[in-house]
This record gives C-alpha cells, sequence and structure tokens, in this order.
C-alpha cells in the first residue's frame, strides 16, 4: 500500500535536519514516490538535499536503515547518501540531491538504453555482509511447489522496484533511488522485473522482453525460471491490486497477466 504523503514538514523533523545540515532556507514538498512520509527539497546556504523519512513507529521502518546500509555498494549507480537521523520520532534520510527528470518507460523513449546500463551495472555489484531479503523468501507464497523456488536462487544484489519514478535520468545516465527493497537473487530477476513496467507504459510482451535482452544476465535466464517468475508476479499484482484501490496497482496487474500468458504461449 502506498504510504500517506505528509503536505507539511514537521518541525520535529524540520529541527532534525538542521541538525544535520544546518539552517533550511528553502522546502519543496516532492509529490512523486509511494514509500515515504515525508518527500522534500531543502536547500541550505551550502548546499541542495533530497530527504525522505517515515515516522519510528512505521511497519515499513526498517527499509530506512536499508537504504543507509547498502549506500556504500552502490556509490556508482546512486545518489550519495549524506546522512541518516533517527531521533524525536523521525528516521530521516538525507540525499545529495540530483539534477534531473524520472525515467519515461514508454516504447519511443531515449531513455531506455541509460536505465538497461544502470541495470547491467548493478549486476556487476555485490554487498557482502548485508543481511538482505532473498527473492526466494519473498517469493514463497505464490509458488505451488517450493522447488520451483529455486529458479530464483543467485548471490546478485538487485533492485527489485522498478517504477520509474525510481530512476532519475541525468545528463550522465541513469541513477537508481529508493534502495528499500534492495534483495539478493539470479542476477536475470531486475530486467524480468523491469519488464512488467515496460509493458505498463506501453510496450507488448514482445517488445518488452526485446528491450530487456540486452541485459548481459537475461541470456543466462532458464526459460522455465521466466515461466515460473511470470506466473508469481501475476500472483503478486493480483494479491497487491485486491488489497490497493489506488490506480497505479492496477496497470501492473494487466501488465503481470499479459506476460504470464505471453509465457504460456511459449511453451
Amino acid at each position: 500500500m502506498p504510504t500517506p504523503r505528509m503536505t507539511e514538514l514537521p518541525d520535529a523533523a524540520l529541527s532534525l535536519i538542521e541538525k544535520a545540515s544546518g539552517r533550511i532556507t528553502d522546502v519543496g514538498t516532492v509529490r512523486t514516490g509511494l514509500n515515504s512520509s515525508i518527500a522534500v527539497c531543502v536547500r541550505t546556504s551550502t548546499r541542495t538535499l533530497f530527504v525522505k523519512g517515515l515516522p519510528l513507529d512505521h511497519p515499513r521502518v526498517w527499509t530506512q536503515k536499508r537504504e543507509a546500509e547498502i549506500s556504500p555498494y552502490v556509490r556508482s549507480i546512486a545518489p550519495e547518501l549524506r546522512w541518516l537521523v533517527e531521533a524525536d520520532g523521525w528516521s530521516l534520510l538525507g540525499f545529495q540531491y540530483v539534477e534531473g527528470g524520472h525515467a519515461d518507460y514508454t516504447p519511443a523513449s531515449s531513455d531506455l538504453p541509460a536505465v538497461s546500463a544502470a541495470m547491467a551495472q548493478l549486476a556487476e555489484l555485490r554487498a557482502p555482509g548485508l543481511d538482505l531479503k532473498t527473492m526466494t523468501h519473498r517469493y514463497r507464497t505464490y509458488v505451488d511447489d517450493p522447488a520451483d523456488l529455486t529458479w530464483f536462487e543467485g548471490d546478485s544484489l538487485l533492485h527489485t522496484e522498478w517504477n520509474p519514478h525510481n530512476v532519475l535520468i541525468t545528463d550522465a545516465g541513469a541513477l537508481l533511488v529508493d534502495w528499500g527493497w534492495a534483495s539478493t537473487g539470479a542476477a536475470w530477476i531486475d530486467p524480468a522485473l523491469w519488464l512488467l513496467w515496460l509493458i505498463a507504459h506501453g510496450h507488448t510482451a514482445e517488445q518488452a522482453e526485446s528491450v530487456t535482452a540486452a541485459h548481459p544476465a537475461w541470456k543466462l535466464a532458464p526459460p522455465a525460471g521466466l515461466d515460473t517468475l511470470a506466473l508469481v508476479q501475476q500472483r503478486l499484482w493480483d494479491s497487491i491490486a485486491e488489497q490497493s484501490p489506488d490506480e497505479w496497482a492496477q496497470p501492473m496487474q494487466d501488465a503481470a497477466r499479459v506476460w504470464n500468458m505471453h509465457r504460456q504461449h511459449q511453451r
């Protein structure tokens, strides 16, 4: 479920930000994204930051620490984390502000190669020592046979949340944000999850698979593994759409059904 966004920065959060970064001269609310109670662009006399936050009693507050823990490993493809502050009822992350727009996933978009390149860079990274969720654990309730989970095993670092609001397009390429659901698993899972967002933004299943085929790991994806993931994604998005009345879930449910049907026809 999306997290309700606050329209005013609470005094306690404002005070914490100023303690971490100096006196604030301007605050602008960021309206995109689904996972933060606070999302603001903050200007001080010396720098501009993007600050995101959740109340300390929020059930997903653990994602804040996860982002802080993973930041040192993904500096080449993500905005720099300046600080994590947890006090006075708030967990806040302060990132160096990056000038850029959200990725365009439509079929004619010129952003797609940059997104694919960043995803390929990610496939080369590892995060040893971090206690990340595994894709086998995350998908355990969506398979009929536990043996099917073996398709998803692997030690590759995965972002997994390919909403276009999580990809910033800059002059230098694509940067990935919102790492709270980073996990480990087979390297081909990330391009397969991106594929669903491509379908939701106007690609056919065939077109989407053609785009993701540029990812090095896609060539290693076992067809039966892709078939299983397609079924898992349909079940997952059916569940999300049932629980969430928001409009964002319906296109993803439709995309998951389209891809699963496409995979069934390929057998």
